[in-house]
């Protein structure tokens, strides 16, 4: 198991400890460091920044909001990173949800996976530069004919030679249908929330994508990248403290009540009552209350929280998963004792 770094997005402000955690990173080994986008900073410009500074880190998003870009944007933007970084990139995607593309992007939220199939093949053939451009939509047509433009589009190859034709290209997906179709058309799978506890429901979804007649990689090939908050403490319940507002955001106030995703995710696992009492609260206003009814069980199913012999052990549960890389998020001591107990 791999081991990288999830720095996410900004809050207020960009983090002051941002370049050293990246250079630890890659003093340690870490193979990857991955931003993220939400409303705030986007995932593409402080990653370019940090990259410069490193060598041998690959360079993720995680994930690019597909309604931030149109597909050939995202190309664009992909093959460029790719040639700065001397083939160290990795384009992680999205769908996001409603209340961001609707409410931030100004964009209509259809068919999520049909959009994101129909958005990742005309991303991959703007890397692959082997013809001119085209899509028949419905999502992305290219070039666009619609009855309100000129008529004078005409399809086009990006200039830049892209340096790697199979840049590889990882899926956020938490759905059932969304994982399977991350193990069709992607070459890796990026949970939000991964639970090694539910380890076999993740392999039925991801064999089915496997089983498609064009799946794109072999499950030996395809990479699943997740993350841990990590928070060393004597003292489990106050570690999970640390956790319990963040998982309180997501599944009380990331989405609608009766469309949130990531409240999907922790039912599946079995906490839909308290996910349900968490999100009431939430929405209700009662952020401090929706936190504290966070049950630890809750946490210590997707973080690795409590002393060192305790995250020692859970680590455990993590070897033995599909997990290929676990992305560390916290500080550069939570680094360091991960570096330490993965080896």
């Amino acid at each position: 198991m791999k081991l990288g770094l999830q720095l996410g997005y900004w809050g207020a402000g960009p983090p002051s400890d941002t370049a050293a955690k990246v250079d630890e990173a890659e003093r340690l080994g870490f193979d990857s460091v991955w931003t993220a986008e939400a409303y705030g900073s986007d995932a593409l410009t402080p990653l370019a920044w940090l990259g410069s500074r490193t060598t041998s880190l690959r360079l993720g998003t995680a994930l690019c909001q597909i309604s931030a870009r149109t597909p050939t944007a995202m190309g664009m933007a992909a093959l460029t990173m790719d040639h700065l970084s001397n083939g160290r990139f990795v384009l992680g995607l999205g769908v996001s949800g409603p209340q961001v593309v609707e409410g931030w992007y100004g964009q209509p939220f259809p068919r999520p996976l049909a959009r994101t199939r129909e958005y990742v093949g005309i991303v991959r053939d703007v890397l692959a530069r082997q013809a001119p451009v085209t899509s028949a939509g419905p999502h992305y047509p290219l070039p666009y004919t619609g009855a309100d433009g000129t008529g004078l589009g005409k399809p086009l190859k990006p200039i830049v030679h892209p340096l790697r034709a199979d840049l590889p290209i990882i899926l956020g997906a938490e759905g059932t249908k969304n994982v399977a179709l991350a193990a069709e058309i992607a070459d890796g799978w990026l949970p939000i929330f991964y639970a090694p506890a539910y380890d076999e429901d993740y392999r039925k979804s991801l064999a089915e994508g496997f089983s498609r007649p064009d799946a794109r990689r072999a499950p030996e090939e395809f990479e699943v990248i997740a993350t841990a908050t990590v928070v060393v403490d004597d003292d489990v319940e106050r570690a999970a403290d640390f956790v319990r507002p963040f998982l309180a955001l997501y599944i009380g106030g990331m989405g609608a009540r009766d469309m949130n995703f990531h409240f999907q995710v922790f039912a599946r696992m079995g906490f839909e009552a308290e996910a349900k009492t968490i999100q009431d609260l939430y929405l209700d206003g009662h952020k401090a209350e929706a936190a504290a009814a966070v049950p630890t069980s809750l946490v210590e199913a997707t973080a690795l929280i409590g002393p060192r012999e305790k995250i020692r052990d859970d680590l455990e549960a993590w070897r033995g998963s599909l997990v290929t890389t676990l992305l560390v998020g916290g500080g550069i001591d939570q680094m360091r004792l991960l570096a330490e107990l993965v080896g």
